[in-house]
């Protein structure tokens, strides 16, 4: 069930009211016993996700995965030194 925000227009009091969809719409202020009340338009809470695994846009996380690369997995910065060529006799 939604709730409700509604104001006095005679004390000008704010509150809310948790009721159905389907149900008549406040028409006396609950702080000074008067009317009328007017129902205000709200954003509503939103839709949160908590705890782990999920995330605002159901893709997952956004940080790029940390790899660790090993010294001699470093590729050199010239290419022509990145070749090596060996040499094999045949007997």
């Amino acid at each position: 069930m939604p709730t409700y925000d509604y104001q006095c227009d005679n004390c000008g009091d704010k509150f809310e009211e948790f009721q159905a969809i389907t149900a008549e719409p406040v028409s006396i202020c609950k702080l000074c016993g008067n009317g009328p009340v007017k129902r205000l338009i709200s954003g509503g809470a939103g839709f949160v996700l908590q705890g782990g695994g999920w995330y605002k846009d159901g893709y997952g996380d956004k940080a790029p995965a940390k790899t660790e690369t090993k010294p001699s997995e470093h590729k050199p910065a010239d290419p022509a030194k990145a070749t090596e060529t060996k040499t094999y006799k045949k007997d």
